[in-house]
């Protein structure tokens, strides 16, 4: 069998920026990736990578990333009826902010296979847009709606059935990788790990202790997933996040570091690159 190596970016909102540091790693190895798989903001890293985004235009745009760029606070949720609104968050920054960064807006002019996953709200089941996929949806559309948190962002209509974030089902889709003929899978979790003060949690309020149980849910079912694996060879890349969370955008910079650090020892582990020299990460 030839070898097929498939890259897994997994979601954790802003700390996903650590899979542009992780995916310079890989190109500095000369590791040859032959399809991405993109869940939340792995999608969009996934699909921007995909498109031919350089590695130097990668990190300028993540140190560029501002709050505002993808947060418009839904004022309406603000009032005594709020709780009735879709989100916090208003769905056009996102939305406008994915197609703005997209190198380009149909699948077929990928440079990389990329497929992306979201959930079906009627149902609760996961669909795959993208490579071995449904491409009949925009490419900006499905990686929206794989972003597209519950509570912080509406869902996202597509052929009207509406869809959210594709980390819901699986934040991070190594069993897609098999099913999709990898020899190799390079996994990239940038999600929450399985401790978080609870005090900070719950004096932030409902919505962060919301966000801590789905966090905590979606660790269980990922330390499961790999604990029963029994696929190909699985380099799981874990960058060191503890005391971050989802929306900290004043730590662009460690968040790219440190996914380069990870990816780059997890590859040294495993004999994929040399190992890294002193000032090497600057």
């Amino acid at each position: 069998m030839a070898e097929r190596t498939i890259l897994v970016l997994g979601g954790g909102g802003v700390k996903g920026l650590t899979h542009v540091g992780a995916w310079r790693a890989l190109r500095e190895a000369g590791v040859e990736i032959h399809e991405i798989l993109g869940t939340s903001i792995g999608a969009l890293v996934g699909a921007t990578i995909a498109g031919g985004t350089t590695t130097e235009e990668l990190a300028t745009r993540a140190r560029a990333l501002a709050k505002a760029d993808i947060v418009g606070l839904n004022r309406w949720a603000l009032l005594l009826n709020g709780i009735r609104q879709p989100a916090i968050f208003r769905g056009e920054p996102l939305r406008d902010y994915i197609a703005g960064v997209l190198p380009v807006t149909e699948w077929d002019e990928l440079s990389i296979p990329f497929a992306t996953n979201a959930v079906r709200l009627e149902t609760g089941e996961m669909e795959w847009f993208g490579a071995g996929g449904r491409t009949d949806v925009p490419l900006a559309d499905a990686v929206n709606a794989s972003c597209s948190l519950p509570v912080f962002y509406p869902p996202v209509e597509l052929d009207g059935e509406y869809y959210v974030d594709g980390g819901v089902a699986d934040a991070l889709p190594l069993t897609r990788a098999r099913e999709r003929g990898a020899t190799r899978v390079i996994a990239v979790d940038a999600g929450s790990g399985p401790v978080k003060d609870d005090r900070d949690t719950v004096e932030a309020g409902l919505i962060a202790i919301h966000h801590r149980v789905t966090d905590i849910m979606n660790y269980a079912r990922k330390q499961l997933q790999v604990a029963a694996w029994t696929g190909p060879e699985l380099i799981l890349v874990r960058p060191r996040l503890q005391g971050t969370s989802t929306f900290d955008f004043g730590r662009t910079g460690f968040f790219l570091e440190e996914g380069y650090r990870s990816m780059k020892a997890a590859l040294v582990e495993h004999g994929l690159a040399a190992p890294l020299t002193e000032g090497a990460a600057d």
